[in-house]
């Protein structure tokens, strides 16, 4: 019992749950968290930019606890944990004894994406454990040529498929390394298409969904490849792929790549190699953002530990690796976890030699903080600034106001924070229409389509949060009174799916 209580899944899956719970309460709720709340809220099973399982998820912890950020913030958490002790009990698998064990483990326990993607209720949190959960059964299938675990492999894409359709991604590159491997002689076998069949029925309803409204999500990608996303050259591409898998991780997870490619120890494994590339070529293609490669670094990790444990046989050499891997780890956390005043961020950043906006995906004017922890700032100011100018209006407009967010961020934040109606022609925001409209508070002065539509635009407020992102701080609070045409005859017009 003792033995199995060092073992280096549990020791490490327990120290991620426990680093979790610990900080994950800081700053504030994120604004894709908030959304996902009031998501979660109008029950569905779909949505224009996601699937429903993470909506659902929040919608049920604000029922149960409120803006309480560690019950949000649990399942995030738990899944991280279950990462961590999946990607070390994989280096098992693949023939690696503790030091690979160990090894693998720190280095998804202290990766940054990793870290991040413990912290935060988001549709990213559970595509790592699934990714390596695909690894997992595909390995058993090498092994074993046991086609039962094909069935696995259905139940937990169709998991996967509830959370992000991000995993399909993944299939493809696993589809062409299937095809360029001795898998493909599986094609032959029914055990695919019952794994294709379960899928399917996790995701049936929400391709339902997309489809009687129009297939939105194939519309927020076009915007994505159109322009939204940072464009990156492959150096610097593959230069984000190292800030966010960690920068002592990543000889490991390319000798994990050279393992798999070049000396795996089954021809069957290197289809983890073909699915790496072909992912890598198709996102830089389509302008994807570069975490999108994150979830497949735990298998390359797993891969390149065992590689490594070959390589360095010596006990000190094998220490001073394990050292470094957690020195370095230990020493970034906080530039992804909240526990830094945020005052002191920039500072802390720059001593290490971290450019601002270098692990920037979209196009846009880089924060004091990076996008995932300045998105936890100003939506409570902004929604307390909004009450205050909704309360000073006369009783008959405050009766038929509401307030119009230029993305969802804002329409959530006020919803969430607020007692003003929050309307929204953003994602799914738009598809539950407005609310009245005679009178709408808005933030800023470049929502040319609605203020167009209103005789009467006065500034009554301003909202300065520091560390929020640029473009939700220093601007007005606008009224705008005596609409041209009713707010529902202009809400066509008001639709973005980006």
């Amino acid at each position: 019992m003792m033995d199995s209580a060092r073992r280096p899944w549990v020791v490490l899956s327990a120290a991620c749950l426990l680093i979790h719970l610990l900080v994950n309460n800081g700053y504030g709720a994120f604004s894709d968290e908030l959304y996902f709340v009031v998501c979660g809220l109008h029950p569905a099973a779909g949505y224009v930019d996601q699937p429903p399982l993470v909506p659902w998820i929040a919608g049920a912890s604000y029922t149960l606890f409120g803006t309480w950020l560690l019950p949000l913030r649990l399942v995030p958490a738990l899944s991280m944990a279950a990462t961590v002790a999946l990607t070390a009990e994989l280096a098992r698998l693949l023939g690696g004894s503790r030091f690979a064990q160990w090894l693998s483990g720190l280095a998804v326990l202290l990766g940054g994406v990793f870290l991040v993607d413990g912290l935060l209720l988001t549709t990213d949190m559970m595509q790592p454990l699934a990714w390596t959960g695909l690894t997992w059964v595909l390995v058993k299938l090498a092994q074993t040529r046991d086609g039962r675990w094909w069935l696995a492999f259905g139940l937990i894409v169709g998991i996967g498929l509830l959370s992000k359709y991000l995993i399909a991604f993944y299939l493809l590159g696993l589809a062409v390394g299937v095809a360029l491997t001795p898998l493909r002689r599986w094609f032959a076998s029914p055990y695919p298409y019952l794994a294709a069949v379960i899928a399917l029925l996790f995701a049936a309803p929400s391709a339902v969904w997309q489809a009687q409204h129009g297939w939105p999500f194939l519309q927020l990608g076009q915007a994505g490849v159109s322009g939204k996303n940072l464009a990156l050259s492959p150096l610097g591409f593959f230069a984000q792929q190292i800030l966010f898998a960690g920068p002592a991780a990543a000889p490991v997870w390319i000798a994990g790549l050279w393992r798999f490619g070049v000396r795996p120890p089954q021809p069957e494994l290197r289809v983890f190699a073909l699915a790496y590339v072909a992912m890598a070529a198709l996102f830089l293609t389509l302008h994807g953002k570069a975490y999108y490669l994150a979830p497949i670094y735990p298998t390359l990790l797993a891969g390149g530990a065992v590689a490594l444990e070959n390589w360095f046989g010596r006990a000190w050499l094998r220490s001073c690796v394990l050292a470094f891997v957690t020195g370095i780890g230990v020493l970034l956390a906080p530039l992804a976890l909240p526990v830094l005043p945020p005052e002191r961020y920039g500072d802390y950043a720059r001593a290490l030699g971290i450019p601002s906006g270098a692990a920037a995906t979209e196009k846009g004017k880089p924060s004091a903080l990076p996008l995932h922890l300045a998105g936890m700032f100003g939506w409570r100011e902004m929604a307390a600034k909004v009450d205050a100018v909704w309360r000073a209006l006369p009783a008959k407009e405050r009766a038929h106001a509401v307030f119009y967010g230029r993305d969802y961020g804002e329409a959530a934040a006020v919803a969430v924070y607020g007692h003003v109606p929050a309307v929204s022609g953003h994602n799914n925001f738009f598809l539950w229409g407005p609310k009245d409209g005679n009178v709408v508070i808005t933030l800023g002065n470049d929502v040319t389509t609605l203020t167009a539509n209103y005789k009467s635009v006065s500034v009554a407020g301003r909202i300065d949060a520091p560390y929020a992102m640029p473009y939700e701080t220093g601007m007005p609070v606008t009224v705008l009174r005596e609409p041209r045409v009713p707010l529902a005859a202009l809400w066509p017009k008001l639709r973005h799916y980006d």
